[in-house]
């Protein structure tokens, strides 16, 4: 699928201009596109992906299995500094058992954090108790 721009150059793009401009219309600082705008962003976007499959290819399992996984891309956005920012669109596939068992751990840890931190405040309160009582007992003496 590509879309034309009028304007009598022929510039193609593989990506649907209407959905861009939707997506670039959702955000409330931008009033009005102009097409060149679109065609870049479109265009812009369309090379980005390119590389980005590319180099999850070439760095990923993709020349084993003559194929581009999602494993592959995830890797990419995971380990590449990058793609780091896709890191939470990419996530690594996981079962839901280990997901679970994930939650839990992490709760857990919460409520030990949570502990370690009263322990801490508390610490911390008698640490000021002390000082004020020792200023006191200085004040009492002088």
């Amino acid at each position: 699928m590509a879309a034309r721009l009028s304007g009598g150059e022929n510039r193609l793009v593989s990506l649907p201009l209407s959905r861009i401009r939707v997506i670039m219309k959702s955000s409330p600082e931008v009033s009005s596109i102009n097409q060149d705008a679109l065609f870049l962003t479109a265009k812009a976007t369309e090379l980005f992906v390119q590389y980005l499959a590319t180099y999850s290819y070439k760095h990923g399992r993709g020349k084993e299995k003559n194929a581009l996984t999602y494993s592959d891309l995830s890797h990419t956005a995971e380990e590449c500094e990058t793609f780091q920012f896709l890191a939470d669109i990419l996530p690594k596939k996981i079962l839901a058992s280990k997901y679970l068992k994930m939650l839990e751990k992490e709760k857990r840890d919460g409520e030990v954090g949570e502990d370690e931190e009263d322990e801490d405040e508390e610490d911390e309160n008698e640490t000021v108790d002390e000082d004020v009582g020792s200023q006191d007992q200085r004040r009492i003496a002088s």
